[in-house]
């Protein structure tokens, strides 16, 4: 079976040291004292990524996990939990909340721009009575990232914690956990760390911890339960085995994705791919909030997506992605984040859209990879 290259939104290609820090020795993880301090170390790295001085645990599961255990670990019956909803997946948020007998209150927002913050000032001048409160740093269906900086020092104001999904951004975009007072930030090791699907990992500020180690009823379940790894350092102890070969992949992706500018480089190409879309006359369907990672164009009309990804795959052996929900079929997303954020690949992948739109008769103002070219070089960036 031949392997399309694959530039979606994540999971991203993983580049060869990664791959082959998984064939490392394995030791057992559970009783071997040297791998406490390599978890230990994994996650003083992850803390230097997030720009944060509070605890980070690693888990073993793909990056919805984290989302699910945040909600898990903070909410008991009747807690009031502000969902803040601008995409799918900060709507989803509500599922969470109300799966741990939380009141899940919406506030939503334009699907097609960042968090009005005025708005929501305006919103929590009137009900501010929340727990906690969830918010997506960038929607990955969607493109759009939102002012994370600005909300969560916001909900302080109120004495309310948040909770960040900031999955698909995390190494691309910068987060300031500290500065900005996130309570709770959640990343994936699938996107722009460009490591293996399996891991999630988090940051739990000390008002986290004392709400969940504080709890007036037990945590609803086991897995998702964040207080389980209370003391794992001092007592030598996980709750389950950890997936020690994701966890050596991890590592080194670390390493590449901190001795270089990531943010800069995801910057610089993310707006020569929106520029280059725009002048061949596509539209982005973000309005505001672009993402450094992820790009949703809009199809243009009689465009049929599953035939221009047939085209890309066939011609190209490049596999592009849709996206979710009311979005699908709507929107081709590209994903310029971790290892497939580079001048090369993203020309490479303007050249097939190119081809693949004029093939199925869309009209294009300019040339797409030309155009990107263009663009990247002004910032010293080459194809």
């Amino acid at each position: 079976m031949s392997v399309p290259f694959v530039l979606t939104p994540g999971p991203t290609y993983i580049n060869n040291e990664v791959r082959e820090a998984m064939g490392r020795e394995l030791t057992n993880p559970d009783i071997d004292p040297e791998f406490y301090e390599f978890y230990k170390n994994v996650c003083g790295k992850l803390q230097k990524l997030m720009k944060t001085e509070n605890e980070v645990l690693i888990l073993a599961g793909e990056g919805i996990l984290g989302l699910e255990a945040a909600c898990c670990s903070l909410t008991e019956e009747g807690d009031r939990v502000l969902v803040i909803d601008n995409g799918i997946f900060g709507a989803g948020f509500e599922d969470f909340v109300k799966l741990y007998g939380g009141e899940a209150v919406v506030f939503k927002s334009d699907y097609r721009n960042e968090v009005n913050v005025d708005e929501l000032k305006s919103f929590l001048e009137n009900d501010h009575d929340f727990k906690y409160a969830t918010l997506v740093h960038c929607e990955t269906p969607s493109g759009t990232k939102n002012p994370v900086d600005k909300i969560c020092p916001l909900l302080k104001e109120y004495g309310i914690m948040s909770v960040v999904d900031s999955v698909s951004d995390m190494g691309g975009d910068e987060l300031k956990t500290d500065e900005w007072q996130i309570d709770i930030a959640l990343g994936g090791s699938q996107k722009c760390l460009s490591a293996p699907v399996g891991l999630t990992f988090l940051s739990l500020s000390e008002a986290a911890l004392k709400a969940i180690y504080g709890r007036k009823t037990p945590v609803r379940g086991f897995y998702c339960n964040l207080a389980a790894f209370k003391d794992w350092y001092k007592n030598k102890w996980f709750p389950y085995t950890m997936p020690i070969h994701l966890i050596y992949a991890l590592d080194k992706a670390l390493d590449r994705t901190l001795s270089g500018d990531f943010v800069k480089r995801h910057k610089v190409i993310a707006e020569a791919v929106r520029y280059a879309l725009r002048e061949a006359g596509l539209e982005i369907y973000a309005k505001s909030g672009f993402s450094n990672t992820v790009t949703a164009v809009v199809l243009p009309e009689g465009i049929k997506f599953s035939e221009l990804q047939n085209i890309i795959l066939k011609d190209f052996g490049i596999l592009a992605s849709s996206s979710l929900g009311y979005l699908n079929n709507r929107v081709l997303r590209i994903g310029h984040m971790g290892e497939n954020c580079t001048g090369e690949n993203m020309y490479r992948f303007l050249t097939a859209l190119n081809y693949g739109l004029e093939k199925t008769g869309a009209r294009l103002k300019t040339n797409l990879q030309d155009n990107f070219r263009k663009e990247i070089e002004k910032n010293g960036f080459t194809v």
